[in-house]
């Protein structure tokens, strides 16, 4: 999360300010010096705070969305309200110099607490943010098994229209015979027209998938403040486009490539 150095010292100076991310801060219309008052639900009452500052991520993975401010400002304002509350934390957020040892830092960690009545649990960043996305898992599920099902429908209508092409083309596969081309030439002339055809759709899907996660990114923000696609969906796709156009040529390939001659002639489309 990059500051400016203003910025930061005026958030450290006044326990009354906070920081937000750029896309919050752009979805409200805030700027810096404005105050802004925070209506509690699991800490009851109104919160008013002054912006002093704006980050963005550094990464283009990092999370533009949140909102901080101090603890010390939060743990005063519960001593009126809720007096049990006082001088606890939620969670730490534990920074590493060698990412290597976070395995044995979370032992020793958890150790120092083990049988207390603030027993820990430490884990990666990744580890904890995974385990809000479990909660969403039996959707995810869902829209995987709607993707496969996509893919089984696209995969019979490409077959459905190589199959066509093939009837249509028989007294062509004839002639080529005829003129002393084998099976496997036209074999691969079929096969081709496949892997250009669904390699054709394929790739408009993947140019559109860009601004579709874009769009999706903007209208569900504040659920997945990151919501990039990549390199490895992409992989995906290509490997989709391969099987699809393979698996649909199988038969139109077989019948092209094994066509009597004769009986090509013969065939009417």
């Amino acid at each position: 999360m990059v500051l400016t150095d203003e910025e930061l010292a005026a958030f450290r100076r006044e326990r009354t300010a906070c920081v937000v991310g750029r896309k919050t801060a752009e979805r409200f219309g805030w700027k810096v010096g404005q105050t802004i008052v925070l209506r509690g639900t699991i800490y009851p009452g109104e919160w008013p705070m002054t912006i002093r500052g704006i980050f963005r991520g550094r990464d283009k993975t990092a999370d533009e969305s949140p909102l901080m401010f101090h603890w010390e400002y939060l743990n005063e304002g519960i001593k009126r309200t809720m007096p049990g509350a006082v001088d606890t934390v939620g969670w730490y957020l534990v920074g590493l110099k060698d990412p290597d040892q976070a395995a044995q830092v979370s032992v020793a960690i958890d150790g120092m607490f083990k049988n207390s009545l603030a027993e820990t649990l430490t884990e990666t960043e990744k580890a904890f943010n995974l385990g809000f996305i479990s909660m969403t898992e039996a959707i995810l599920t869902v829209i995987r098994l709607v993707s496969f099902a996509v893919i089984a429908i696209i995969m019979v209508v490409a077959a459905n229209t190589m199959a066509m092409t093939a009837r249509e083309r028989m007294s062509e596969y004839a002639t080529f015979k005829a003129l002393g081309f084998g099976g496997f030439k036209i074999g691969v002339l079929v096969w081709g027209e496949s892997l250009t055809l669904t390699a054709a759709g394929g790739a408009l899907g993947m140019a559109l998938t860009f601004p579709a996660a874009r769009y999706f990114e903007s209208q569900l923000g504040q659920f997945f403040p990151v919501f990039n696609v990549s390199t490895g969906t992409l992989a995906m796709d290509v490997a989709a486009i391969v099987v699809v156009g393979i698996a649909a040529s199988l038969l139109p390939t077989w019948r092209a490539a094994t066509v009597n001659v004769v009986e090509g002639f013969r065939h009417l489309g």
